[in-house]
């Protein structure tokens, strides 16, 4: 079992309400995700749960147990840092085998879980190379293999992927999926990465501020944002914002539509604009465009679309596909 439920709570530090109160149910076997920008709180969240902080108040409950003054060592919680933390004097084997090794758990059976860790995570040939001998890929797999030989209830990542370069994140984001598929654990992701989330996640927990601001699936943030921080947030690139007259005309007070549900043409349509940027990455073309009387607005075309900085083009959006918010910034 790893069920996490969350009850009113926060964190303060000295004058600062880094999180003033969160209520939170991650279900047992659901890979959940904590985004949102620098200094919203995910990490201390992560860490509340790890009990690596206290809490300043509210209450967190582990599997049905009230955990809110259990030491670490006693919620069955492994986290994964985004430094590995690996003994370098250590071989791989070693590597994985210490928490265990430190539980006084005998040597057979230490050896059999280090084998069925390092075979999950494609480790089995790298068991007796030291940590230098290793890419940044394979040293994160090794922190990871460390964490499941614990088997724990619930695995806590904290942004393990952002000192890897771009292929291996892509590599690792794969490996990670396949892990949860295969161990059917719970997981909890702390990133900042808004595509990470939305590639890995059951669930998305979107912070800002250390307040929840929506909780769902990926398709249901990116489908139905509930505000304008989340309809802002998840997406890339961005949504584009309107207010003033385009967005009264459709009963509302700011109108948002993504680059990708707006169609391009060099011939005609309902906004004109000089194209400040083109962006052509072959399979799609990102154009960065100076409205008349809006503003700069980015716009996604086929990879093939013609168009080039000074250009004028036209963009018409999918009118199915407008997002409307209120003066209070909250979905219509």
């Amino acid at each position: 079992m790893g069920s996490i439920t969350l009850q009113k709570v926060s964190k303060v530090f000295g004058e600062a309400k880094v999180i003033p109160s969160i209520d939170l149910e991650i279900k047992d076997g659901e890979f959940v995700v904590f985004v949102g920008p620098s200094g919203c709180g995910k990490s201390t969240l992560l860490r509340l749960i790890a009990g690596l902080e206290d809490v300043s108040g509210g209450k967190i409950v582990i599997d049905g147990k009230d955990a809110t003054e259990s030491a670490p060592s006693e919620r069955r919680l492994a986290m994964v840092f985004q430094s590995y933390a690996l003994y370098p004097h250590m071989s791989v084997r070693s590597n994985i085998a210490f928490p265990l090794k430190m539980a006084g758990m005998p040597k057979p059976e230490i050896d059999k879980k280090v084998a069925d860790a390092a075979r999950v995570l494609n480790l089995t040939d790298y068991l007796d190379r030291k940590p230098r001998a290793l890419s940044g890929g394979q040293r994160q797999r090794v922190a990871i293999g460390r964490a499941i030989v614990r088997q724990p209830s619930a695995f806590l990542f904290d942004e393990p992927l952002s000192n890897l370069d771009a292929a291996l994140r892509v590599n690792m984001r794969l490996e990670i999926s396949e892990l949860h598929q295969q161990l059917k654990t719970t997981m909890i992701y702390v990133t900042h990465d808004q595509v990470e989330a939305m590639t890995m996640a059951d669930k998305i927990v979107v912070l800002n501020r250390g307040n929840i601001e929506q909780v769902g699936s990926p398709l249901e943030l990116y489908s139905r944002p509930r505000n304008l921080f989340v309809a802002g947030f998840i997406g890339s690139p961005k949504m584009n914002f309107v207010t003033g007259q385009n967005a009264a005309a459709q009963g509302a007070h700011t109108i948002g539509v993504r680059p990708e549900h707006m169609q391009l043409s060099m011939q005609s349509g309902d906004w004109k604009g000089k194209v400040i940027v083109a962006e052509h990455l072959g399979s799609d073309t990102f154009l960065h465009v100076d409205v008349e009387g809006i503003g700069q607005m980015t716009a996604r075309g086929d990879g093939n679309f013609p168009a080039k900085a000074g250009d004028t083009v036209y963009m018409t959006a999918d009118k199915t596909r407008i997002h409307k918010f209120g003066q209070d910034g909250l979905a219509i």
